[in-house]
């Protein structure tokens, strides 16, 4: 029989407490023994690996990076995997085990609702489609040469034996795991995750429905305002479509040489294929983000480059830091792909930052050019209303349909399979709503759209649709990127990107500079996508054909001589009329970068690469412009609530660590925020545990503006997870109350306060908010407010996100304990440049942050610099674990070598991969 899980748990912590005591009599510290050094790779000496025609040589700085070198392709890429097999198995491992919904394989029971959510989705199967009929043949190679090298890596560890710590506290609990060899579909898989992390307006998608429980749409479109173009402008000078669908940038740009065209989807195959797809949202896989990092409003990145005639240097500089969810070891994993020679069969001379399990760099540069990317938020996801007629049939155009229907069986370590079934629509929708409670919420609240609406009786079920879920070729485009040599090339690699769908910015080192909108963009027949649409009426399905690439926004030496993408608006959307999104980002991060470049080219001013450094630190509160005047107008009668409101009064609107008044304000923006939105929020976008006493009416024709009379007061607790919570506090929401404020007696300033009375207007709201505040921070930090900061409250741990999270059921405190790192105190915040996100809604951990940054010179390769969360290691102990981290959280960046001479310069270990 199975052990129970108390036993199993119990067992883990006495091999622990085992282990760390023969680790502490032998005077080697924490987990210092054999056991432990063994997992770690070897360094220097030479290895040999099966498939290699000549040697391979691997140089590490004295952080663990490595940069390789050899004479062919195959070799290059069977080297790649070689090498992050040595340093990041287990992630690899858990990677691939996610993607294809085998979670549960490794750790049991508590995995079954991810596995049953990403089973139904099909990520692996779209994979293997990929692998199957669109990828090309020169990608094909890479994949396969790569896939060598991992599994030359594994065959020295069979079993998992020795390949980590995590594989031997895993083994305590399910001995009978062993890892499979690696396989090339497992590589193309992991971008699924990435496109599911960045999937656009999903999550507002789902939460407008669940809104209209509590607001008309007039008020809900006051929650989700218009992009304010005059003030935030624009990525590019909106161009237009011609009559033949091809996009002509803005007066002033340059039209450069088009790229060569690249075979498009087979969209009637793709369609096709979707047949066996299905996902699940939200509800029971609340777990899903802790894996991926969270995906809602405001989560987006910072790129710009600057032209040649406007720097120090007299060629272009380019930043990146793309901002993603945190954990150990980094989503990025730092790499130098170099031929020692440029051949027909070696083309590759790259370096950046790569995936651990996937081949190539992602982001980064070779000798000619460098490019960034931001997250595009193109809308590529659609909910469904589905009126579902009989267990197997669902209502289209007034007949019925079949579903199809599939089964899947999840093999459970420790406990028995479970089997799911999947009900997709005729053109390959999942319905989403046969797993998810918030789901079928959505289906008895959303909007139907359409006056012949069929009866909504019980809800409708949900069903969705997602570009990802349709076979595409970004990873040729990986590949295709990492040879460009000009725009044209770099245009015709970002043809083939197709999903996540991503702003791409360029630079080359002839002083050109440019950036392309790429993806797959659905063509809408009737709605917008901001609401889910009648499934039943066929008008609103998706056109077969998406938006061709020719249409797609692009700039090219722009008159400005710089480029800015951080979220905000591609184009103005009423001159550029196909529709990317109704939901971007606000702009607030894009403006402030812009107005710096801008400060620092007035008078013919230069801008140097310690500048691009610069401007990625900024932490400046835009909002808190507008705010804290009105703040420090309210009058405040109570000693000590003004102690803490005199905080503000001459506070420079940074968010620093140490700022006392940065922690204040925030501790305002966070009360303000409850107070005037998420007291009126229904349950099911609160988080969890935040429970309010709200009125339930007695008689809908008498008045309710008190707690008493015709209303009774009932407590209602939130069911969110502190990911997704609202109000979030994020871009979106600063829009919000910046437009609300021009009007004192917004009905969204009414609240209830302490006493649970009914209070209106905004001087009485920032009152309470300020109050509210004095108390929060006083409980957190104490009540000498000479003690408090920013920092304090505002911080990051990074959690190895499986036996570390705090959600695992197998792993103990005392092995988070080991595998985690932190807190760290942190400056910076949601909109701010320097984006170290919190949820105002749950409290004020960091929980996504800019996961890297790099800053190119494109006159000197070697002048440009680097850093990134964490380190190289995904070795708990190892001394490149986490190395990286101090030096991240104080915005500091390092030295990054890319000439062969740099790199022997600050090399510290070479390893030779020889023919085995």
């Amino acid at each position: 029989m199975p052990r129970s899980k108390k036993f199993r748990r119990a067992r883990l912590i006495v091999i622990l407490l085992a282990v760390l005591l023969v680790a502490g009599l032998a005077g080697g510290g924490w987990w210092a023994v054999d056991t432990v050094r063994s997992s770690y790779p070897q360094l220097s000496g030479t290895v040999k690996v099966p498939g290699m025609s000549a040697p391979v040589d691997v140089v590490r700085d004295d952080k663990g990076i490595p940069q390789l070198y050899a004479d062919t392709d195959a070799d290059l890429f069977r080297a790649q995997g070689y090498v992050q097999a040595q340093d990041r198995f287990w992630e690899m491992d858990v990677r691939r085990h996610i993607t294809s919904g085998r979670l549960a394989e490794m750790f049991g029971s508590s995995a079954v609702e991810n596995d049953s959510f990403l089973r139904t989705m099909g990520w692996r199967q779209v994979a293997q489609k990929e692998w199957d009929t669109v990828l090309s043949e020169d990608t094909k190679r890479n994949l396969t040469a790569y896939t060598e090298g991992v599994n030359a890596w594994l065959a020295e560890h069979p079993g998992g034996a020795g390949a980590s710590v995590e594989y031997a506290l895993l083994g305590a609990v399910n001995s009978g795991y062993t890892p499979e060899k690696w396989d090339p579909v497992d590589s193309v898989a992991w971008l699924k995750a990435m496109a599911w992390s960045l999937s656009g307006n999903l999550q507002e998608e789902i939460d407008r429905s669940l809104l209209t429980q509590n607001f008309s749409t007039e008020q809900i479109a006051q929650l989700y305002p218009d992009y304010p173009v005059d003030r935030n402008g624009t990525i590019v000078k909106t161009g237009k479509v011609n009559a033949d669908g091809t996009y002509v940038p803005g007066e002033g740009s340059i039209l450069p040489t088009q790229p060569g065209g690249a075979a498009p989807v087979n969209t009637s195959q793709a369609r096709a294929v979707t047949q066996q797809l299905l996902g699940d949202l939200s509800g029971k896989t609340g777990a899903l983000p802790q894996l991926l990092g969270p995906n809602g409003q405001g989560i987006g990145s910072n790129s710009w480059v600057v032209s040649g005639a406007n720097t120090t240097t007299g060629k272009p500089m380019l930043a990146n830091d793309p901002h993603l969810g945190p954990g150990l070891p980094s989503i990025w994993y730092q790499m130098g792909l170099h031929c020692r020679a440029a051949s027909a069969t070696c083309g590759y001379d790259v370096a950046g930052y790569t995936f651990a399990g996937m081949p190539g760099v992602v982001i980064g540069h070779n000798k000619d050019i460098a490019w960034g990317f931001t997250n595009l938020g193109a809308d590529v996801t659609d909910l469904y209303l589905e009126k579902v007629t009989g267990p197997d049939t669902y209502l289209l155009d007034g007949k019925d349909v079949k579903f199809n229907v599939r089964k899947e069986t999840i093999k459970v370590a420790g406990g028995s399979d479970r089997t799911i079934t999947v009900r997709t629509t005729q053109d390959g929708m999942p319905l989403i709503s046969d797993q998810s409670s918030e789901q079928q919420k959505v289906g008895s609240n959303a909007p139907a759209g359409s006056n012949a609406a069929p009866d909504r009786a019980a809800g409708y079920g949900i069903a969705m649709r997602w570009t990802a879920l349709v076979p595409g070729k970004t990873m040729d485009a990986v590949f295709k990127l990492d040879r460009a040599t000009d725009f044209a090339s770099f245009r015709s690699a970002a043809q083939d990107f197709a999903v996540p769908a991503q702003n791409l910015i360029y630079a080359d080192t002839k002083g050109n500079i440019g950036y392309q909108a790429p993806g797959m963009i659905p063509v809408r027949g009737k709605g917008d996508g901001r609401y889910p649409a009648p499934g039943w009426d066929s008008a609103y399905a998706w056109n077969a054909n998406y938006l061709p690439f020719k249409s797609l926004p692009y700039a090219y030496n722009p008159p400005e001589g710089y480029i800015v993408t951080a979220n905000q608006a591609v184009v103005d959307d009423s001159v550029y009329k196909p529709m990317l999104t109704k939901d971007w980002e606000y702009g607030t991060r894009a403006k402030e970068i812009t107005d710096q470049i801008q400060a620092k080219l007035k008078n013919g001013g230069k801008i140097s690469l310690n500048d691009m450094q610069s401007m990625q630190l900024d932490n400046t509160s835009v909002l808190a412009k507008d705010l804290v005047p009105l703040l420090l107008k309210v009058k405040i009668d109570d000693p000590y609530v003004r102690e803490a409101q005199d905080l503000l009064k001459d506070w420079n609107y940074h968010q620093d660590a140490d700022s006392a008044a940065a922690a204040y304000y925030n501790g305002v923006w966070r009360a303000l925020l409850t107070l005037s939105f998420g007291q009126k929020f229904p349950a099911d976008l609160r988080v969890e545990g935040d429970c309010l006493l709200v009125r339930q009416k007695r008689d809908n024709t008498l008045p309710d503006d008190a707690l008493g009379g015709a209303a009774q007061a009932v407590t209602e607790c939130g069911t969110r997870k502190p990911s997704l919570a609202q109000p979030d506090g994020g871009d979106r929401w600063m829009e919000v109350v910046r437009q609300q404020l021009a009007n004192p007696k917004s009905t969204w300033w009414d609240y209830i306060d302490s006493n649970h009375q009914q209070q209106h207007g905004l001087d009485n709201l920032l009152a309470e908010a300020l109050k509210d505040a004095r108390q929060d921070l006083t409980s957190r930090l104490g009540k000498d407010i000479s003690t408090w900061s920013w920092g304090r409250l505002h911080q990051l741990t990074l959690q190895e996100q499986t036996l570390g999270s705090d959600d695992s059921s197998i792993a103990s405190p005392a092995i988070r304990k080991l595998l985690n790192r932190g807190p760290y105190k942190l400056s910076g915040g949601s909109a701010a440049v320097d984006a170290t996100g919190w949820n105002a809604a749950a409290g004020y951990d960091v929980d996504w942050i800019p996961s890297m940054r790099m800053v190119v010179d494109l006159s000197n390769f070697d002048a440009s610099q680097w850093i990134n969360v964490g380190g190289a290691s995904g070795h708990a102990f190892h001394p490149n674990y986490n190395d990286q981290t101090d030096l991240w959280a104080k915005g500091e960046l390092l030295p990054w070598a890319y000439t062969k001479d740099a790199v022997t310069k600050s090399g510290q270990n070479t390893l030779t991969l020889s023919a085995g």
